[in-house]
């Protein structure tokens, strides 16, 4: 096996530990099968990290990491506001379709977060996540069109965070591909609107 650093080596374990959850069930992650999945030992894993919450974390940041790589790539300015905030959304948008298995474990992530004693700010961590993902978005797009919003940063950035989230359920849920372009539409004029 091949030395590697070690913040290296965490990734490379956090995203097998992202696939092994998402096949398996993150109750049913062993440390031995995401070990297994990054094909390293046991004693790797354990000297990466030193208990479960420190993988959840890892992992929960990692995921949120990867929709928000996209959302920001799209994001360069276009035409006009909505054309640019609309950009961001599809691509939000397809990578849930490309992905649903990471945003159906980040669901699964929340609710063990939440029922598994001692971990319950692993799931304030992931909401804090998206908000403090969201609100650089904003400021980016704000300052790139010297823009002035109608509601605080803090307020858009949680408001964006609940309507991706029920969206992306939603989507999970009933598999309804052909409504997403009227509830992109609806979406994009609202957050347009919010901008003075």
């Amino acid at each position: 096996m091949a030395r590697m650093p070690s913040a290296q080596r965490r990734e490379q374990l956090t995203e097998a530990a992202i696939r092994t959850m998402a096949r398996d069930g993150v109750a049913k992650a062993t440390t031995r099968a995401i070990a297994a999945e990054a094909g390293v030992s046991l004693s790797v894993f354990h000297y990466c990290f030193d208990s479960k919450q420190a993988l959840i974390e890892s992992v929960i940041t990692a995921l949120t990491d990867h929709s928000v790589t996209v959302v920001r790539e799209a994001l360069r300015p276009r035409g006009t506001l909505a054309e640019t905030v609309r950009a961001g959304f599809e691509a939000y948008w397809h990578h849930v379709r490309e992905h649903p298995d990471e945003h159906m474990l980040t669901y699964e992530l929340t609710q063990y977060a939440l029922r598994e004693p001692g971990f319950e700010h692993l799931a304030r961590r992931q909401y804090e996540l998206y908000g403090i993902a969201y609100a650089e978005l904003i400021e980016r797009l704000r300052s790139s069109r010297d823009l002035e919003l109608r509601v605080p940063v803090s307020v858009l950035a949680r408001y964006l965070a609940a309507v991706t989230d029920g969206l992306t359920l939603n989507y999970l849920v009933l598999g309804d591909e052909s409504a997403w372009t009227d509830i992109l539409d609806t979406v994009t004029a609202h957050i347009a609107g919010l901008v003075a």
